[in-house]
Formats: structure tokens, sequence, C-alpha cells
């Protein structure tokens, strides 16, 4: 493992932390004497959102035509006989 002193670590900080992502972690020792041990961390889990709620709810059967009347009536007005 790679150990670079503080002075080092601030002026090639981006090229340390890449080696570090990569899986390179690093040492950061203050006038020889290790201080901190830099490394990766694991991204985040991601869940999938695609069928995250399947089996949570359910919908009727007729549901592509549940208050079609009330509905058609709202946009079109009441044509039933008088």
């Amino acid at each position: 493992m790679q150990t670079v002193n503080i002075h080092e670590a601030k002026t090639h900080l981006s090229r340390l932390i890449e080696a570090g992502v990569r899986g390179e972690p690093f040492i950061i020792a203050k006038a020889g004497t290790p201080l901190v041990v830099v490394t990766a961390i694991a991204p985040p889990a991601t869940s999938p959102r695609i069928g995250f709620l399947v089996g949570q709810g359910s919908a009727p059967g007729d549901f592509d035509t549940m208050c079609q009347v009330e509905i058609e009536e709202m946009f079109y007005g009441d044509h039933s006989p008088t």
C-alpha cells in the first residue's frame, strides 16, 4: 500500500482519489507517521423501481370503463330523453 505525506496528498489529491476508486488504497502520513488509510467506499445499493409495488394493491376488472357514463355526461352533457 502506498504511503504519501500530507503535502504530497494535497498536491496530487485528484490522482490519489482516482487510484483509490480503482481499488488502490493509500496511507496519508505526517512526518513518516501513518495517520489515515484512504480507500474507496461501495456505492449505495439501489433497488429497482419497476415493479416495486407489485402485490400492494389491485384495480377493478372494469377499470377502463369505470364511471364512463358520468364522465361522458361531464364532457358531452346529459343527452338522456326528457
